[in-house]
């Protein structure tokens, strides 16, 4: 089988996903469909209809686009299967019913940003960043009945540095991911469609944890300052640039961001917890945090995450404040401030 014979049918919508059609595109491979979500409406009155980018680069390169509201309806999955598609490549995409995945003669792959059978779900770059992992990559399975639950096909490992946030991952992810595609649809046409797969239970080590990758919403990113610095830190950088980690100071709400320190090689720092200069009297034990980019409004002496309380030492020129955070003095929006965050290790 040559790849010119193998008709592809493509879903997907956000910018991640737009890097694997791209590379079926110059690729050379017969992409005769594209599917991805409607249109949605924007603007301070709904009345704009913006296209997906994964829509907007398909209609750049002449391919047939298909925008069904449910996958389900009989209209779509008799248009669906009008192009008679050999295989369906899917990332960043919505759950599909059987009567869609099961379709292509040679089944329906997802590119799926993690790790299986780890990081299940929504937000896998996110939630490996926030627990912490040195390492991460992307994943090629068939898609089944249940939610990243396939047979494993092909496994790419990615590194993850403790400087970098997940705007860094997830770049690397969605490059790796397109070429992990690719290399799934070689892999399957050398073997004229029956590529070997592996189930994921056979994955799963005795007695190994799984851990979940769900949905995000605002209340996950409140910034738990009881926490260890180390958790802390990989929470902020998890969740930066967005949707952005946050907390509440003085009943309003500030967004933390994690960005490039510009070559200070002491901008984070975990030593073993120490008593705090500025409070002399103190026996509680903290740790050192310096976060760059802050977004802050207009802070003054004493401001404070509600719930912490201040350590005010003679030789403290700024508040600083357990289990909260030491701001710079501003007069208007900072938007390159940096943020000390204390730690009490009580």
């Amino acid at each position: 089988m040559e790849k010119k014979d193998l008709r592809i049918v493509f879903m997907g919508t956000p910018e991640f996903a737009v890097e694997s059609l791209k590379c079926l595109v110059e690729g050379g491979y017969n992409v005769v469909a594209v599917v991805t979500q409607p249109d949605k409406p924007v603007g301070r009155h709904q009345d704009t209809l913006q296209p997906s980018q994964v829509k907007q680069y398909a209609v750049e390169h002449g391919l047939p686009v298909l925008q069904p509201v449910k996958m389900k309806d009989p209209d779509f999955v008799e248009q669906l299967r009008s192009y008679q598609a050999d295989l369906q490549v899917v990332v960043a995409f919505r759950m599909l019913p059987e009567v869609v995945w099961s379709m292509p003669k040679y089944g329906t792959f997802n590119v799926h940003a993690a790790l299986l059978p780890q990081y299940r779900g929504a937000a896998p770059i996110n939630w490996a960043v926030i627990n912490g992992e040195k390492e991460t990559g992307v994943t090629t399975f068939f898609l089944d009945h249940d939610i990243d639950t396939g047979r494993i096909i092909l496994q790419k490992r990615f590194p993850i540095p403790e400087t970098e946030n997940v705007e860094y991952v997830y770049d690397g992810l969605m490059h790796l991911g397109a070429e992990l595609a690719l290399e799934t649809i070689d892999a399957l046409i050398a073997a004229d469609g029956n590529i070997g797969s592996i189930p994921q239970s056979e994955m799963i080590g005795q007695g190994a944890e799984l851990k979940p990758a769900p949905k995000i919403f605002k209340d996950t990113c409140r910034i738990d300052f009881h926490k260890p610095a180390k958790q802390v830190y990989d929470f902020i950088r998890g969740l930066s640039p967005y949707p952005g980690a946050w907390t509440e100071i003085k009943k309003k709400e500030t967004v933390v961001f994690f960005d490039d320190p510009k070559g200070d090689d002491d901008y984070v720092r975990f030593p073993e917890p120490t008593t705090h200069p500025s409070h002399k009297q103190s026996t509680q034990k903290i740790q050192v945090l310096k976060i760059f980019s802050t977004r802050l409004s207009c802070m003054k002496r004493g401001d404070a995450p509600v719930g912490c309380s201040a350590l005010r030492g003679s030789r403290c020129k700024l508040p600083a404040l357990m289990n909260g955070s030491l701001f710079r003095s501003c007069s208007s929006v900072a938007r390159n401030a940096w943020m000390l965050l204390l730690f009490s290790m009580v």
